[in-house]
C-alpha cells in the first residue's frame, strides 16, 4: 500500500512538472514565433502585402478547407501540395530566372561559374532577414518583389475558377472557385508568402537556420537539415534502445506473481443492467453507424487521389468535394471512438458501484441526443459552409475551421465541451459510492475518475485559439487536443477501465493491477506530455522544441515495447476457463490493441518521430501509414473491444451471434494491415526518396503524386479497403441481430443463457 502511495505522489509530481515545462515552452513559442509584418515592401517603396492581408489570408485558407486541402508547414492532407514548400520553390525559380537574365553576359546558357554565382546570390537574397523590428516592415529587392508578384498570380489563379488551371485543380482534388472573392485570393497569397518567408529566412542572429529550422528541404535556398536535428535524432535512438533495454531488464529481474486462480463461474453472471446502463445501448449503435460513415468517406477520399473530383467517373465532387469528404472522414473517426469510450464509462460506473443515482437514465439519454445533435449539426454546417463559401466568421464559428481532427466550428466545440463536463458529472455521481467505500479496487476506480476529469477539462484546449491567432500558436494548442486529449488521457481512461474489467474477471490480481496502472500512467505521461512537441519541430518554434521533443517522444515509445507481451499473457490467461469464451472477442480486441500499439504507434511512430526523419517525411504518406495503424489499430480496436464487452451485459447471451465476430475481427485487422503495408507505407517510402533527393516540393508535386507508381499504390488500397469494410459490415450485422426480440428472451443484463454459436 505504501508503495502505491509513493507511485501516486510520483504521478502527481510528473504531471505538474511536465505540464509546467510544456506551458513554458508554449510561452517561448509565443515569444519567438515568426513575426507577422505590418507590411512587405519593395526597395522602390511599393507595398506588396500588408500584415492585415497575411492574417486574412490565414483565415481565407482555413475557410477554403485549410488542412483538408494541402498542408502548411507539413500539417494537413496529402493530395494537394504543401503550400509553403510550393510557394518557396516557385518563388525561388522565378527569382533565379530574373537573376539569370541580369547576371549572364550572352544569350548562351549560363556557364558553370555563372550558375554558381546565381545560386549564391539567390540563396543570400532568400535567406537574409530584412525584417525591421522597429517598423515591422519586411523589405525585399525589386527583383524579388517581381518574383513574389509572379508567384502570387499563380496562386490567385489557382484558387479561382480560371479554366487555365482546371487540370491542375483536378490533380490537387480542388474544386473550381475555392475562394470566389478576389480580395480573399490576394490575402491567401500573402499568407502563403509569409509561411514560405519564415521557412527560408534566417532567424535573427543566426546563419543557415530559418524560423522553421530549415524545413522544408529545398536545395535552391539552402534549406538542409540542421546539425541539431541530426544530433538529437541520434540521442533519441540511443535513449529508445536504452529505455527498452532497461524495461526488459526490470521486467526480467522482477519477481512475478503467479497467475491468479480463475473463478469457477463468470463473476458477472447474474448482474442485471440498471436503467442507465440499458440507456447506453443506443450509443453503441451510433458507434457502428459512425464507423460505417467513416469507412465510406475514407473510400471516397482515397479515390479522389486518382480522379480528383470524380468517383469512378461520377462527378461526386460537385456535391461532396474532397475537402468535405476528408473532413468527415477524420472528424467522424474521433467521434465514434470517443463515443464508444464515453458510453463504456456510463455503462461500467453503476456496475462497479452497485448504485444507480437518481435521474441517471435521464442524464444518459439527454447526453446521447446532445452528442447526436453536435455530430449531425457540425457535419451539416461544415458541408454547407464549404459548398456555399459563407465567409470567415461562419467557417470559424459554425462551419469548418479547416484544422485536421478539430475542424468543427467554435459553437460546436463549446457545446461538446459542455457535453463532456456533463458526462463527467454523470460518471462521477455513479462512481461516488465506490470511491467513498474502501476496497481493493478503489485505486483503479480513482484512476478512471481522474482520467475522465482530464478528458472533460482538457478539451478546453480546443477553445484556446481565435480567428487571428498566430499560426504557430494554433498548431501548439491543436496538438494539445489531438495528442494529449485523444492519444493521452483517453488512453489512460480506457486502460484503467480494462484493468478493472480484468480484475473483476479474475484475469489480473487486484493488487498488481492497482500498482501497474499507476506505474504505467507515470511512464506514459513522462514521455507523452512533452512528447507532444514532436509534432511541432518545424512550425515556427524555437530550436529547444527539437531537443525536448526528440528525447521525450523516444521515451514515449518505450512502454509500447511491453504492451504486446502483456496482451499475449492476457490472452493465454483467457484460455483457462470455459466461461471466458463469452468474452473471447473483447479480449481479442485488447490483444489487437497491444499488437497495433507496438507496431503502429511504436515502430511506425518512431520511424517518423526523430527530427532527422521527420524533416524529410513530414506531410507525406509515412504519416498516414502511422496514423491509420495507430488511430484505428489502437484506439479504434480499443473502442470496439469495450463496446463488445458492454453489449454482453446489455443483451441476453443467447442473442449474441458470436460466429460473426471471428470474420469481423480478422477482416478489420487484416484489412488494416493490407491498407497500411500494401499501399500507404510503400507510397510514403516512395515519396520520402523524392523528398530526400530533390525536395519536399517535388515529393508533393503532381509529377510524383500522379505518377504511375503512386496511382498504382493508391489502387492497391482497394483489397485492404474491401476486407476492412467487410469486417465492419459483419460487426454491424452482429449488432443489428441483437435487436431480435424472441418471446423466450431472458432478462437484459449479464444474466441469461450461456452464449451459443448461432
Amino acid at each position: 500500500m505504501k508503495s502505491n502511495h509513493r507511485l501516486w505522489r510520483w504521478l502527481g509530481l510528473i504531471f505538474v512538472l511536465s505540464f509546467g515545462a510544456l506551458g513554458f515552452i508554449g510561452y517561448q513559442i509565443y515569444l519567438t514565433a515568426p513575426p507577422i509584418p505590418k507590411a512587405v515592401v519593395s526597395e522602390d517603396g511599393s507595398t506588396i502585402f500588408t500584415g492585415e492581408q497575411v492574417q486574412s489570408g490565414q483565415q481565407a485558407w482555413l475557410s477554403a478547407g485549410g488542412q483538408q486541402l494541402g498542408t502548411v508547414w507539413g500539417h494537413g492532407s496529402y493530395v494537394a501540395p504543401d503550400w509553403s514548400a510550393d510557394w518557396l520553390h516557385r518563388e525561388a525559380l522565378a527569382l533565379q530566372a530574373i537573376r539569370t537574365v541580369q547576371q549572364t553576359t550572352s544569350l548562351a546558357p549560363p556557364t558553370a561559374i555563372e550558375r554558381a554565382a546565381i545560386a549564391v546570390t539567390l540563396k543570400d537574397e532568400m535567406r537574409r532577414n530584412r525584417y525591421d523590428d522597429a517598423s515591422g516592415v519586411i523589405t525585399v529587392s525589386k527583383e524579388r518583389a517581381q518574383a513574389i508578384r509572379e508567384t502570387a498570380k499563380h496562386f490567385e489563379t489557382l484558387f479561382s475558377s480560371d479554366p487555365s488551371l482546371h487540370a491542375l485543380r483536378e490533380q490537387y482534388a480542388m474544386s473550381d472557385g475555392a475562394l470566389p472573392q478576389k480580395v480573399d485570393r490576394q490575402s491567401l497569397a500573402a499568407f502563403f508568402f509569409w509561411t514560405a518567408w519564415a521557412a527560408a529566412t534566417d532567424r535573427p542572429g543566426e546563419s543557415n537556420l530559418s524560423y522553421t529550422s530549415n524545413w522544408p528541404h529545398e536545395p535552391l535556398v539552402g534549406n538542409t537539415m540542421t546539425g541539431s536535428a541530426a544530433m538529437w535524432s541520434m540521442v533519441s535512438i540511443v535513449l529508445l534502445i536504452a529505455g527498452i533495454g532497461a524495461m526488459l531488464w526490470v521486467h526480467g529481474s522482477t519477481k512475478h506473481e503467479a497467475d491468479p486462480e480463475l473463478p469457477k463461474t463468470d463473476p458477472f453472471l447474474g448482474a442485471v443492467a440498471t436503467p442507465s446502463m440499458m440507456a447506453t445501448r443506443k450509443y453503441f449503435f451510433a458507434v457502428i453507424g459512425l464507423l460505417m460513415l467513416q469507412i465510406g468517406m475514407g473510400a471516397i477520399t482515397a479515390h479522389y487521389a486518382v480522379e480528383g473530383q470524380a468517383f469512378f467517373g461520377i462527378p461526386l465532387g460537385q456535391v461532396l468535394p474532397y475537402v468535405v469528404s476528408r473532413t468527415v472522414h477524420t472528424q467522424v473517426g474521433v467521434f465514434w471512438i470517443a463515443t464508444a469510450w464515453l458510453a463504456t464509462g456510463l455503462f461500467v460506473a453503476p456496475l462497479l458501484s452497485g448504485a444507480e443515482p437518481k435521474y441517471q437514465k435521464l442524464g444518459v439519454d439527454v447526453l446521447f441526443w446532445a452528442l447526436i445533435a453536435i455530430v449531425v449539426g457540425s457535419t451539416a454546417t461544415g458541408w454547407l459552409g464549404t459548398l456555399q463559401h459563407m465567409g470567415f466568421d461562419y467557417s470559424f464559428w459554425i462551419g469548418n475551421q479547416g484544422l485536421e481532427h478539430t475542424s468543427m466550428g467554435r459553437i460546436w466545440q463549446i457545446l461538446l465541451f459542455v457535453g463532456l463536463l456533463f458526462w463527467l458529472l454523470l460518471l462521477g455521481r455513479a462512481l461516488w459510492p465506490a470511491l467513498k467505500k474502501p476496497s481493493e479496487t478503489r485505486g483503479l476506480i480513482a484512476m478512471v475518475f481522474l482520467s475522465a476529469t482530464c478528458i472533460g477539462g482538457f478539451y478546453a484546449s480546443s477553445l484556446m485559439w481565435g480567428q487571428k491567432t498566430h499560426y504557430s500558436m494554433v498548431e501548439y494548442w491543436r496538438w494539445w487536443l489531438v495528442h494529449l486529449w485523444v492519444e493521452g488521457f483517453f488512453e489512460v481512461f480506457a486502460t484503467a477501465v480494462i484493468a478493472l474489467i480484468f480484475t473483476k474477471l479474475g484475469l489480473v490480481r487486484t493488487t498488481s493491477a492497482n500498482r501497474a496502472i499507476v506505474a504505467e500512467t507515470i511512464v506514459f505521461l513522462f514521455g507523452g506530455i512533452l512528447g507532444t512537441l514532436h509534432h511541432l519541430y518545424f512550425t515556427g518554434t524555437p530550436t529547444s522544441v527539437i531537443s525536448v521533443g526528440a528525447v521525450f517522444s523516444a521515451l514515449e515509445v518505450v512502454p509500447l515495447a511491453m504492451i504486446g507481451l502483456e496482451a499475449l499473457q492476457t490472452y493465454r490467461r483467457s484460455q483457462g476457463a470455459p466461461w471466458l469464451a463469452a468474452y473471447k472477442w473483447p479480449i481479442m480486441c485488447f490483444v489487437a490493441v497491444g499488437f497495433w500499439n507496438t507496431l503502429g504507434a511504436g515502430v511506425l511512430g518512431f520511424a517518423i518521430n526523430p527530427p532527422a526523419s521527420l524533416y524529410y517525411v513530414q506531410g507525406l504518406n509515412m504519416t498516414a501509414a502511422h496514423g491509420h495503424a495507430a488511430l484505428f489499430g489502437v484506439y479504434g480496436m480499443l473502442g470496439i473491444g469495450l463496446m463488445l464487452f458492454c453489449l454482453r451485459g446489455l443483451y441476453a447471451r443467447h442473442l449474441h451471434a458470436d460466429r460473426l465476430l471471428a470474420p469481423a475481427y480478422w477482416g478489420l485487422n487484416i484489412g488494416l494491415g493490407l491498407m497500411v503495408f500494401l499501399s500507404l507505407l510503400p507510397a510514403g517510402i516512395y515519396q520520402a526518396w523524392a523528398s530526400v533527393t530533390q525536395g519536399l516540393w517535388y515529393a508533393r508535386s503532381p509529377a510524383v503524386i500522379h505518377s504511375g507508381i503512386m496511382e498504382t499504390l493508391v489502387w492497391l488500397r482497394v483489397p485492404g479497403d474491401i476486407v476492412f469494410a467487410g469486417g465492419a459490415l459483419l460487426l454491424a450485422i452482429y449488432a443489428l441481430r441483437l435487436l431480435r426480440r424472441p418471446a423466450s428472451q431472458a432478462k437484459a443484463g449479464f444474466a441469461g443463457k450461456p452464449a451459443t454459436q448461432n
